[in-house]
């Protein structure tokens, strides 16, 4: 009963007028910065600190709320129409819905992601209103051991991201981690492999590699082609609902997608990305046909866009009941309580009631908001795609290259994504999967953070990952995960699956 008179008071505080327009507000703006590449929640969050000083608590947090869980929709209509991840928990995303929009189906992958999206976000903030004690105990039990385990285990689950050989897929995670390490050491402070670029002491841009491996790379790849192949997006579209079929094929990964975000968005250190990444690795294991995944398999964008979506609404839990912000766009909103003079921490739900609950009522209303904004807006997204690609690429590439220029108004992003441009043009002609590359990348940092704070905890024992359980188990995982994939008979099939992709 404490949970419905709680809800109730959430609702009651979100559906006053002012509230429901800032839910709007922000839903809106997170889906067209979504949309937008290069323009992410955190610069936009941050771009509007200030004008929470006008604003009462609760509609400013609601208003920065929506910009967050807007995003995470918005960011699956440029993977699956252009193959440039607006966020990167959208990368997997790109690999089958942009396959299935090649083939005519855009239509079907951007509802089967508004539809995943609107149902993991309502699930997720459930869960948010129900098990936010519980789940916080769970994320107290994971210390640096078990993060760097579990990032392991999230690696290795990348391999079977790539449709190649095992030995491209563990090269291309090598090579992401290897970039990931351009940036300022976390503990001395001192730049590593920056060449003496300034603009490299702070570490190499997630947009920046997606936009020139995904983007550059596949527009260089395409105008390689023949016009007559060329013109991928000008074929009959098939329709722009989703079949019974499809709605058969893509309810269980939903709902699996549902069940991964939800726990693991708990987690800090990118809870969203592993999210997506788990759920795509999970879904391609279960699929009677793993062949399909990466030709526009409707699992492959419906599962990860639900385990992202339902990570973005989970992660308010360490925000709200501990005051531990697991990603950076939580850290902002820590920055925007502190602003109006809210302590984060467990003392929020006692001493602020309305906020707390009505921040969560908020979620159910925005996710509504965005189901409503993004399925009659699929029509026109597809409009886009009849654009003969003479006309529409030049276009990309001037919404990308300003999206570059505006990270940090410098000239050295652009260059550098074109750089990354031409890599991704030898990976596509290589047959590299660059999925991996960029799961590697994203994760490498944090990794290593966690491997030195683990070390330095134990001051240098490395026998402080197996004496963990719950980093011994992780581990234990991923060298199963190693040993099944390695195995003959297991090795044999995989090949013969995707010998068709190679």
């Amino acid at each position: 009963m404490d949970l419905l008179s709680n809800l109730a008071l959430g609702f009651q505080t979100a559906l006053t007028l002012s509230n429901v327009g800032y839910a709007f507000l922000g839903a809106l703006l997170g889906t067209l910065i979504g949309v937008l590449p290069g323009l992410g929640p955190v610069a936009t969050i941050a771009m509007l600190l200030p004008s929470i000083y006008s604003l009462e608590a609760t509609p400013a947090l609601i208003m920065l709320a929506g910009i967050y869980y807007g995003a995470q929709y918005g960011g699956s209509t440029t993977a699956i129409l252009i193959n440039v991840p607006g966020e990167s928990s959208s990368v997997v995303t790109a690999i089958d819905g942009y396959q299935m929009a090649r083939r005519g189906r855009a239509g079907a992958a951007l509802a089967a992601a508004g539809l995943g999206s609107f149902f993991a976000g309502s699930v997720g903030t459930l869960v948010l209103a129900a098990f936010a004690p519980p789940l916080t105990e769970m994320a107290f039990k994971f210390g640096s051991a078990e993060y760097f385990a579990l990032m392991v285990l999230g690696l290795i689950g990348s391999v079977v991201l790539a449709s190649g050989s095992l030995i491209k897929a563990i090269a291309m995670i090598l090579l992401g981690l290897l970039l990931g390490q351009i940036n300022t050491d976390v503990i001395s402070g001192v730049p590593r492999f920056s060449f003496d670029i300034p603009e490299l002491t702070d570490g190499i841009d997630f947009v920046i590699i997606a936009m020139g491996v995904f983007g550059f790379g596949e527009i260089i790849a395409n105008l390689g082609q023949p016009a007559e192949q060329r013109e991928v997006f000008t074929k009959d579209v098939k329709g722009l609902w989703p079949t019974k079929q499809d709605f058969r094929d893509a309810a269980p990964a939903v709902l699996r997608g549902t069940a991964l975000g939800s726990i693991l968005g708990v987690l800090p250190g990118g809870g969203a990305l592993l999210s997506s990444f788990a759920s795509y690795t999970l879904e391609k294991k279960v699929s009677k046909h793993p062949e399909q995944f990466g030709k526009g398999a409707i699992q492959g964008v419906a599962g990860p866009e639900s385990a992202n979506n339902a990570g973005a609404q989970t992660s308010f839990i360490p925000m709200l009941t501990l005051g531990i912000p697991p990603n950076p766009v939580m850290a902002l909103m820590v920055g925007a309580m502190t602003i109006k003079g809210i302590q984060p921490g467990p003392q929020v739900m006692a001493s602020n009631p309305d906020l707390f609950w009505g921040l969560i009522a908020s979620m159910w209303i925005g996710n509504a908001m965005l189901v409503i904004l993004n399925l009659p807006l699929i029509g026109i997204w597809i409009k886009l795609l009849t654009v003969p690609y003479r006309f529409l690429f030049p276009a990309i590439l001037v919404f990308c290259t300003i999206g570059l220029y505006t990270l940090n108004n410098n000239n050295f992003h652009v260059y550098l994504a074109a750089l990354f441009g031409l890599v991704g043009y030898i990976f596509y002609k290589l047959g590299c999967e660059p999925a991996p590359l960029l799961l590697g990348f994203i994760l490498g940092p944090m990794m290593e953070e966690h491997l030195r704070r683990s070390l330095l905890l134990s001051r240098g024992d490395w026998s402080t990952f197996i004496s963990r359980p719950l980093s011994a188990g992780l581990l234990f995982a991923a060298t199963a995960m190693i040993v099944i994939v390695l195995l003959p008979n297991i090795r044999r099939k995989r090949e013969e699956a995707f010998q068709d992709a190679d």
